[in-house]
Protein backbone atom coordinates (compact mmCIF):
# COMPACT_ATOMS: atom_id res chain seq x y z
CA UNK A 1 0.00 0.00 0.00
CA UNK A 2 1.26 3.15 -1.04
CA UNK A 3 0.89 5.51 1.73
CA UNK A 4 2.10 3.05 4.10
CA UNK A 5 5.35 3.75 2.49
CA UNK A 6 5.62 6.53 4.31
CA UNK A 7 5.24 5.26 7.68
CA UNK A 8 8.16 3.53 8.60
CA UNK A 9 7.16 3.03 12.27
CA UNK A 10 4.36 1.10 11.37
CA UNK A 11 4.48 -2.88 11.00
CA UNK A 12 1.88 -3.22 7.69
CA UNK A 13 1.28 -6.97 8.72
CA UNK A 14 -0.81 -5.55 12.06
CA UNK A 15 -1.68 -2.62 10.32
CA UNK A 16 -5.81 -2.39 9.61
CA UNK A 17 -7.57 0.49 7.85
CA UNK A 18 -11.61 0.31 9.73
CA UNK A 19 -14.63 0.23 6.78
CA UNK A 20 -17.81 -0.05 6.68
CA UNK A 21 -17.21 -4.19 6.25
CA UNK A 22 -14.91 -4.27 9.13
CA UNK A 23 -17.50 -2.52 11.69
CA UNK A 24 -20.51 -4.35 10.31
CA UNK A 25 -22.08 -1.29 8.62
CA UNK A 26 -24.17 -1.14 5.71
CA UNK A 27 -22.19 -0.17 2.42
CA UNK A 28 -22.71 3.40 1.80
CA UNK A 29 -22.00 5.53 -0.70
CA UNK A 30 -20.58 8.59 1.78
CA UNK A 31 -17.47 9.60 0.55
CA UNK A 32 -14.26 9.29 2.79
CA UNK A 33 -14.44 10.38 6.41
CA UNK A 34 -13.15 13.95 6.59
CA UNK A 35 -11.04 15.23 9.25
CA UNK A 36 -10.25 18.59 10.63
CA UNK A 37 -6.58 18.61 12.75
CA UNK A 38 -6.13 21.96 14.80
CA UNK A 39 -2.61 22.48 16.89
CA UNK A 40 -1.58 24.57 18.90
CA UNK A 41 2.10 26.29 18.67
CA UNK A 42 3.21 28.63 16.38
CA UNK A 43 6.78 27.79 16.79
CA UNK A 44 8.76 26.99 13.86
CA UNK A 45 9.46 23.73 15.10
CA UNK A 46 6.14 22.86 16.54
CA UNK A 47 5.84 19.58 18.23
CA UNK A 48 2.46 19.62 18.19
CA UNK A 49 1.79 20.25 14.75
CA UNK A 50 4.69 17.46 13.94
CA UNK A 51 2.29 15.14 15.81
CA UNK A 52 -0.29 16.38 13.77
CA UNK A 53 1.48 15.75 10.70
CA UNK A 54 1.78 12.18 12.01
CA UNK A 55 -1.69 11.92 12.66
CA UNK A 56 -2.59 12.92 9.18
CA UNK A 57 -0.54 10.45 7.53
CA UNK A 58 -1.97 8.13 9.68
CA UNK A 59 -5.66 8.72 9.13
CA UNK A 60 -4.54 9.06 4.72
CA UNK A 61 -3.45 5.48 5.25
CA UNK A 62 -6.99 4.74 6.78
CA UNK A 63 -8.55 6.15 3.73
CA UNK A 64 -9.43 9.22 5.59
CA UNK A 65 -9.36 12.74 3.65
CA UNK A 66 -7.56 15.28 5.89
CA UNK A 67 -7.12 19.03 6.11
CA UNK A 68 -4.73 20.73 8.77
CA UNK A 69 -5.13 24.33 10.01
CA UNK A 70 -2.74 26.91 10.50
CA UNK A 71 -3.73 29.07 13.06
CA UNK A 72 -1.18 31.17 11.89
CA UNK A 73 -2.50 35.01 11.63
CA UNK A 74 -5.64 34.31 13.31
CA UNK A 75 -6.91 36.86 15.25
CA UNK A 76 -7.71 36.94 19.09
CA UNK A 77 -11.26 35.62 19.36
CA UNK A 78 -13.52 39.54 19.12
CA UNK A 79 -10.55 41.37 18.23
CA UNK A 80 -12.11 41.25 14.57
CA UNK A 81 -15.25 40.53 13.34
CA UNK A 82 -15.81 36.83 11.94
CA UNK A 83 -15.36 38.06 8.11
CA UNK A 84 -11.69 37.79 8.72
CA UNK A 85 -10.02 35.06 6.03
CA UNK A 86 -8.52 32.73 9.06
CA UNK A 87 -11.47 33.29 10.62
CA UNK A 88 -14.27 32.34 7.46
CA UNK A 89 -11.09 29.60 6.61
CA UNK A 90 -11.32 27.99 9.72
CA UNK A 91 -15.24 28.05 10.16
CA UNK A 92 -15.51 26.98 6.79
CA UNK A 93 -13.14 23.93 7.54
CA UNK A 94 -15.35 22.75 11.06
CA UNK A 95 -18.24 22.98 9.02
CA UNK A 96 -16.39 20.22 6.00
CA UNK A 97 -15.20 17.73 9.31
CA UNK A 98 -16.81 14.96 9.60
CA UNK A 99 -14.78 14.78 12.49
CA UNK A 100 -11.65 16.36 14.30
CA UNK A 101 -8.00 16.62 15.91
CA UNK A 102 -6.86 19.04 18.75
CA UNK A 103 -3.40 18.64 19.55
CA UNK A 104 -1.93 21.10 22.07
CA UNK A 105 1.18 21.60 24.10
CA UNK A 106 1.01 22.06 27.80
CA UNK A 107 1.94 25.46 28.84
CA UNK A 108 1.60 26.59 32.56
CA UNK A 109 -0.68 23.12 33.35
CA UNK A 110 -2.93 23.65 30.41
CA UNK A 111 -3.35 24.28 26.76
CA UNK A 112 -2.18 27.09 25.07
CA UNK A 113 -3.83 30.34 23.86
CA UNK A 114 -4.15 29.50 20.33
CA UNK A 115 -5.09 26.28 20.25
CA UNK A 116 -8.10 27.97 22.87
CA UNK A 117 -8.35 30.78 20.31
CA UNK A 118 -8.79 28.63 17.53
CA UNK A 119 -11.82 26.52 19.19
CA UNK A 120 -13.45 29.92 20.60
CA UNK A 121 -13.98 31.23 17.04
CA UNK A 122 -15.94 27.41 16.25
CA UNK A 123 -19.26 28.96 17.26
CA UNK A 124 -22.40 26.54 18.81
CA UNK A 125 -24.26 27.95 16.22
CA UNK A 126 -24.17 29.17 12.50
CA UNK A 127 -27.06 30.33 11.37
CA UNK A 128 -28.63 27.47 13.91
CA UNK A 129 -26.88 25.06 12.21
CA UNK A 130 -23.87 23.84 14.66
CA UNK A 131 -20.85 22.61 13.13
CA UNK A 132 -19.09 20.70 15.20
CA UNK A 133 -22.62 18.66 17.05
CA UNK A 134 -22.66 15.30 16.64
CA UNK A 135 -18.99 15.10 14.80
CA UNK A 136 -15.93 12.87 16.34
CA UNK A 137 -12.95 14.11 18.11
CA UNK A 138 -9.53 12.81 19.31
CA UNK A 139 -7.58 14.90 21.93
CA UNK A 140 -4.31 14.65 21.84
CA UNK A 141 -1.19 16.96 23.79
CA UNK A 142 2.60 17.11 23.46
CA UNK A 143 4.79 17.28 27.19
CA UNK A 144 8.17 19.28 27.18
CA UNK A 145 8.37 17.66 30.96
CA UNK A 146 7.11 14.42 32.40
CA UNK A 147 3.90 13.16 31.02
CA UNK A 148 0.92 15.15 32.27
CA UNK A 149 -2.83 14.61 31.13
CA UNK A 150 -3.89 18.01 32.23
CA UNK A 151 -4.58 19.42 28.74
CA UNK A 152 -6.41 16.09 27.17
CA UNK A 153 -8.97 16.76 29.60
CA UNK A 154 -9.36 20.40 29.00
CA UNK A 155 -9.65 19.39 25.68
CA UNK A 156 -12.37 16.97 26.73
CA UNK A 157 -14.13 19.29 28.24
CA UNK A 158 -14.61 21.77 25.00
CA UNK A 159 -14.95 18.79 23.10
CA UNK A 160 -18.68 18.11 25.50
CA UNK A 161 -19.34 21.66 25.58
CA UNK A 162 -19.01 21.96 21.77
CA UNK A 163 -21.95 19.08 21.68
CA UNK A 164 -18.73 16.54 19.84
CA UNK A 165 -18.52 12.74 20.51
CA UNK A 166 -15.23 12.45 22.11
CA UNK A 167 -13.58 9.22 22.06
CA UNK A 168 -11.99 7.43 25.01
CA UNK A 169 -8.50 6.88 23.56
CA UNK A 170 -6.29 10.20 23.77
CA UNK A 171 -2.35 10.49 23.53
CA UNK A 172 0.10 12.05 25.79
CA UNK A 173 3.71 12.19 24.33
CA UNK A 174 5.83 13.65 27.27
CA UNK A 175 9.62 15.08 26.15
CA UNK A 176 8.48 15.59 23.05
CA UNK A 177 11.83 16.92 21.75
CA UNK A 178 13.21 13.91 22.54
CA UNK A 179 10.44 11.81 20.76
CA UNK A 180 10.95 13.48 16.96
CA UNK A 181 14.06 13.09 14.56
CA UNK A 182 15.96 16.25 12.93
CA UNK A 183 13.57 15.16 9.61
CA UNK A 184 10.36 16.10 11.82
CA UNK A 185 9.22 12.40 11.90
CA UNK A 186 8.11 10.81 15.22
CA UNK A 187 10.25 7.89 16.38
CA UNK A 188 8.72 4.48 16.90
CA UNK A 189 8.24 4.60 20.38
CA UNK A 190 5.00 3.29 22.35
CA UNK A 191 3.83 7.05 22.28
CA UNK A 192 4.04 6.69 18.77
CA UNK A 193 1.51 3.39 18.68
CA UNK A 194 -0.43 5.21 20.80
CA UNK A 195 -1.15 7.55 18.49
CA UNK A 196 -1.97 5.31 15.88
CA UNK A 197 -4.51 3.47 18.00
CA UNK A 198 -6.27 7.03 18.39
CA UNK A 199 -6.55 7.33 14.49
CA UNK A 200 -7.96 4.04 14.21
CA UNK A 201 -10.33 4.54 16.90
CA UNK A 202 -11.05 7.93 15.39
CA UNK A 203 -12.01 6.64 11.93
CA UNK A 204 -13.81 3.65 13.54
CA UNK A 205 -16.46 6.23 15.50
CA UNK A 206 -16.46 8.61 12.60
CA UNK A 207 -17.85 5.98 10.48
CA UNK A 208 -20.16 4.70 13.11
CA UNK A 209 -21.40 8.10 14.21
CA UNK A 210 -20.93 9.84 10.85
CA UNK A 211 -24.41 8.89 9.32
CA UNK A 212 -26.24 8.55 12.51
CA UNK A 213 -25.35 12.09 13.78
CA UNK A 214 -28.69 13.60 13.22
CA UNK A 215 -30.56 11.10 14.63
CA UNK A 216 -28.34 10.98 17.87
CA UNK A 217 -28.22 14.73 18.32
CA UNK A 218 -32.24 14.72 18.01
CA UNK A 219 -33.23 16.73 21.46
CA UNK A 220 -37.04 17.75 22.16
CA UNK A 221 -36.27 21.01 23.63
CA UNK A 222 -34.57 21.78 20.19
CA UNK A 223 -37.29 20.53 18.14
CA UNK A 224 -39.45 22.96 19.97
CA UNK A 225 -37.40 26.05 18.78
CA UNK A 226 -37.06 27.45 15.26
CA UNK A 227 -33.48 28.08 13.78
CA UNK A 228 -33.52 31.71 14.98
CA UNK A 229 -34.46 31.26 18.48
CA UNK A 230 -31.59 28.26 18.67
CA UNK A 231 -29.19 30.97 17.30
CA UNK A 232 -29.99 33.29 19.50
CA UNK A 233 -29.66 30.93 22.68
CA UNK A 234 -26.02 29.99 21.72
CA UNK A 235 -24.75 33.93 20.68
CA UNK A 236 -21.67 34.33 22.49
CA UNK A 237 -22.40 37.82 21.35
CA UNK A 238 -25.08 37.64 24.10
CA UNK A 239 -22.39 37.41 27.25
Amino acid sequence: MALLDDLPNVDSRLFKAPNHETLRLPSSDQPAPKILLLYGSLRERSFSRLAVEEAARLLNAMGASTKIFDPRGLPLPDAEDSSHPKVDELRTLAQWADGMVWCSPERHGAMTGIMKAQIDWIPLALGGVRPTQGKTLAVMQVCGGSQSFNTVNQLRILGRWMRMVTIPNQSSVPKAFMEFDDNGRMKPSPFYDRIVDVMEELVKFTLLVRERSDLLTDRYSERKESAEEVSKRVSQRAI
